[in-house]
């Protein structure tokens, strides 16, 4: 399906080296944010205590935050949970803290402040379970990158995997540097964010990609730029049509899911702005760079025994 189609190839190539310095310098910042700030890593990674409370009405978010504040809770998160109702709040952990009655605690805390609240459950997430959700974490973030690897080198070519993995990963670095610098808080679900990003920028490279190599087979006296440049010229009606679809749906829940929602849509909605242009800003001028060409594509013909140079049997 196409809303349009542009006649003349726009020449991308022209100022491949321009948009990967951009990409350099971005990523680079992104790794100097992590290293320097660091992330704000929520309960189930540093270890706290999650309580969950149902309210008769529509909870007072903020008569909550202000009642756990004047008990002298801090760095605490308060968030409504499935329904206005229900209130979920993150403690982190702490070593004078009471983990046996800290529910009664955070009752007693807001039974001024906001009362009314039915205590639903209390749940310890210990600091052991917490560095091995880390570490679960970053293991399921490595198998995806292998994965999408080895898909690549099986479906195209190793300069194509090399190039996907390369564009895929600046865009997981940029999030995780805007997570870094403004120091929003680093959950699971944020997590489940980020391989989700790395699905949706590879199934995008695909695409262009598949286009490149029928265009190299297709196509005769292309140079390796203009070969580039049409293909990401004859998908990107594609790409805008994707992207502006899922962008709807991800601002949706940004603007209507909530707090539990908002920091999962906020890392989809920076990585699909970051896929676009490193799917095709990204990618492509790498597998320039590395040297793909037409003869990559093409088999050669088969030499049959006893036939002369134009192929005929004598």
């Amino acid at each position: 399906m196409e809303f349009f189609r542009i006649r003349k190839d726009i020449p991308f190539m022209r100022h491949a080296l321009l948009f990967n310095v951009i990409s350099l310098l971005t990523f680079l910042l992104a790794v100097f944010f992590l290293f320097s700030r660091g992330l704000h890593l929520s309960v189930e990674f540093t270890g706290g205590t999650l309580i969950e409370l149902n309210y008769a009405q529509a909870a007072n978010l903020e008569q909550v935050r202000s009642g756990l504040g004047k008990a002298g809770y801090s760095d605490f998160s308060v968030q409504n949970f499935g329904s206005s109702q229900d209130v979920l709040i993150r403690l982190p952990l702490k070593a004078e803290q009471n983990t046996a009655k800290i529910g009664e605690s955070v009752m007693q805390a807001l039974h001024s402040e906001a009362p009314g609240a039915t205590l639903r459950r209390v749940e310890f997430v210990g600091p052991q379970v917490g560095k091995e959700l880390a570490e679960n974490g970053a293991l399921a973030l490595l198998l995806v990158v292998i994965g999408i690897v080895v898909y690549l080198a099986f479906r195209f070519e190793w300069r194509f995997s090399v190039s996907a993995i390369i564009a895929n990963l600046h865009d997981v670095i940029i999030i995780l540097g805007f997570f870094a610098f403004f120091q929003w808080e680093f959950s699971l679900s944020v997590l489940a964010a980020v391989l989700a990003v790395l699905g949706y920028s590879v199934s995008e490279s695909v695409v262009v990609f598949d286009r490149v190599r029928e265009t190299f087979r297709k196509a005769r006296g292309l140079s390796t730029p203009q070969v580039l440049d049409h293909a990401i010229t004859s998908t990107i009606s594609r790409t805008i049509i994707t992207h502006a679809s899922t962008q709807m749906m991800v601002l949706s829940m940004l603007v209507f899911g909530g707090e539990t929602l908002y920091y999962f849509s906020l890392a989809l909605t920076i990585g699909i702005c970051f896929g676009i242009y490193s799917s095709v800003l990204v990618a492509s001028p790498l597998v320039m760079w590395l040297g793909v060409s037409r003869e990559q594509f093409i088999r050669p013909k088969k030499q049959i025994e006893g036939a002369n140079a134009d192929g005929a049997v004598v």
